[in-house]
């Protein structure tokens, strides 16, 4: 495995270090935390970076680690946690205190909460993708469920009980692990136990038969609860004060950690042929580690500097799809340069070298990243 940070907007990989497959990420993501805050804090800085990390990072004990050492982080808190489930349950219960974004997509609920390991800020947040997307999910998962279970009430009813006591407890067992958004209707019938009328005979063997009845039916108030809650999660820090870090800005900076699975996307790549290189020694998995980062350092830098100049000079480039786009990928641009010959002719007078199939698209990306870039391909004045 491998721990991976990157810088917010660029994409830039400040860190890398190779891991042991059975690491815990709590411990790893916890020591990249802080041997990167070692390395990037200057002497005589008041304030440390923010820190953005998953809900790997955060525990009881690396929270208090962190907050010793004056480091500023945002985490997602899982939900697992109790004091979560309580502020999600309190969050959904009062809807008036939630804010909501300018452009209605985005909401929120703010609370301040005390915890072991000091006070911190949790935003309970939900979007309107993410409604939309739980709720196609949630029916998809009820109506299976829905069908299981119809099945499985089927075949108790065919079953033969001596008692209605028997057919309670059997009913009653099989509907522990029911989902909370459905509900059973009970009807246990009484019946004679013996098939002959009149007092029956002492050889006479009771009958065993089914005096149970379930039917199976949907609470749509629990599927909604259910799907309030699934749409929304839990990011916490400890910078208390809005004027130095609002919630929008919080929330936002959470979902820009998206560039760190770029940088893994970019690692794992089969044109990276990384995966075909085969190394044993842990020192020669240290040094395909350094490698590996320096390549997409450079891909990383690249990229941002093409759309910094994109964004300066109000251009855009062709896609894919040949649409234009102000932040195209260094693999298309790559795709693109792809073609162009150096041909070096031997004469008398020395070597002359010509460069071919340059077309202006291709002179219009080197123009954007700058003189070097154009001298390389013999285009600078």
């Amino acid at each position: 495995m491998m721990a991976l940070a990157t810088s917010q907007g660029s994409d830039l990989p400040l860190f890398l270090r190779p891991l042991d497959g059975n690491s815990s990420d709590q411990v790893s993501l916890l020591a990249a935390v802080e041997a990167l805050q070692e390395q990037l804090r200057a002497p005589d800085e008041e304030e440390s970076s923010i820190y953005v990390a998953d809900s790997g990072l955060y525990s009881q004990a690396n929270m208090t680690r962190l907050n010793a050492a004056k480091l500023r982080w945002v985490s997602r808190v899982p939900e697992t946690s109790v004091m979560a489930r309580e502020e999600l349950a309190k969050a959904l219960q009062t809807q008036t205190s939630w804010q909501e974004s300018a452009d209605g997509q985005l909401r929120w609920y703010r609370c301040q909460v005390e915890l072991p390991q000091g006070q911190e800020r949790w935003v309970i947040v939900s979007s309107k993708a993410s409604e939309q997307r739980v709720h196609t999910t949630l029916l998809r998962q009820v109506e299976r469920e829905q069908q299981g279970w119809e099945k499985r009430l089927w075949h108790l009813q065919a079953k033969r009980f001596a008692c209605e006591a028997d057919a309670r407890a059997t009913l009653e067992q099989s509907l522990k692990n029911l989902p909370i958004w459905f509900e059973v209707q009970r009807t246990y019938l009484a019946h004679d136990p013996f098939e002959s009328k009149g007092r029956p005979a002492k050889e006479a063997v009771p009958t065993q038969r089914g005096p149970c009845q379930a039917t199976l039916s949907l609470n749509q108030e629990r599927i909604v609860e259910e799907e309030q809650r699934r749409a929304c999660f839990i990011v916490g820090t400890t910078i208390l004060e809005a004027s130095q870090l609002s919630d929008e800005e919080l929330i936002n900076n959470y979902k820009q950690q998206g560039s760190v699975e770029r940088g893994f996307r970019f690692l794992k790549d089969p044109l990276f042929l990384a995966s075909s290189v085969f190394v044993k020694k842990p020192e020669r998995v240290v040094a395909l580690g350094f490698l590996m980062v320096l390549c997409l350092l450079v891909y990383r830098f690249a990229e941002y500097r093409l759309r910094t100049r994109l964004a300066e000079t109000e251009q855009t480039l062709p896609n894919q799809v040949n649409k234009p786009t102000a932040t195209p990928t260094m693999r298309w641009i790559f795709q693109c340069l792809e073609g162009i010959d150096l041909l070096r002719i031997s004469t008398a007078a020395g070597i002359i070298s010509l460069v071919l199939h340059l077309q202006p698209f291709h002179e219009r990306v080197l123009m954007l990243l700058g003189p070097p870039y154009l001298k390389f391909y013999k285009l600078s004045p």
